[in-house]
């Protein structure tokens, strides 16, 4: 039923699903998405996964998984934390990978505000849970979902962590996203610091 929900509100919203890659990337990793301006992105990413047929979670606190209404939001993939555990997110999420297959939604500029670059804790949370990293995207001029680009968890182990961001970035530049509020997103994911080094070397 989800696959045929999300199949059609995705044509009604005029949007479509360009997958990059096997779909079964999808079964089991950390899903990185950006940019991240709007909760709209959300929304498109849990319909592009229903129509898809895979499995989709993000990690939300818990006071939302146990109030009255926690059944719809366990439903929409919803995993809570308690805030103690909020210091041992990477282990928490190892533990999760461990009890079955999905994929976690990570937005690794951590609000919908610009920011100068991105936050490390999806990678170490690829790490930690051996899984690959698989990026996602909506594009709001193209009316779009990009999703399926896979970093295997063996090229992680492989190689350095600005290697990795540095595949990132070229992969958003390379597609262009336009995001819903283009002015809160900054597509030099690796920071100003990052510029300065390479400008002295």
């Amino acid at each position: 039923m989800k696959k045929l929900i999300g199949k059609l509100v995705l044509k009604l919203m005029g949007w479509k699903v360009e997958l990059q890659g096997d779909v079964n990337n999808l079964n089991r990793c950390i899903l990185v998405v950006a940019p991240h301006t709007h909760n709209m992105e959300y929304l498109l990413g849990n319909l592009a996964y229903w129509s898809l047929g895979k499995k989709l979670k993000i990690i939300i606190k818990d006071a939302h998984t146990k109030a009255w209404y926690g059944a719809i939001v366990r439903g929409l993939g919803g995993i809570g934390i308690d805030r103690s555990q909020k210091n041992d997110l990477v282990n928490f999420v190892a533990k999760q990978f461990a009890k079955e297959d999905f994929s976690l939604v990570i937005t690794p500029e951590g609000t919908r505000s610009w920011v100068p670059k991105w936050r490390k804790g999806f990678y170490h949370m690829a790490l930690a849970a051996k899984v690959p990293i698989v990026l996602a995207a909506g594009d709001f001029k193209r009316n779009t979902v990009f999703l399926g680009y896979k970093i295997p968890y063996e090229r992680l182990e492989t190689v350095s962590f600005s290697e990795i961001m540095q595949e990132i970035q070229d992969y958003y530049i390379k597609y262009d996203i336009t995001p819903k509020i283009a002015a809160n997103w900054n597509p030099n994911i690796m920071g100003t610091e990052h510029e300065a080094t390479n400008k002295e070397n």
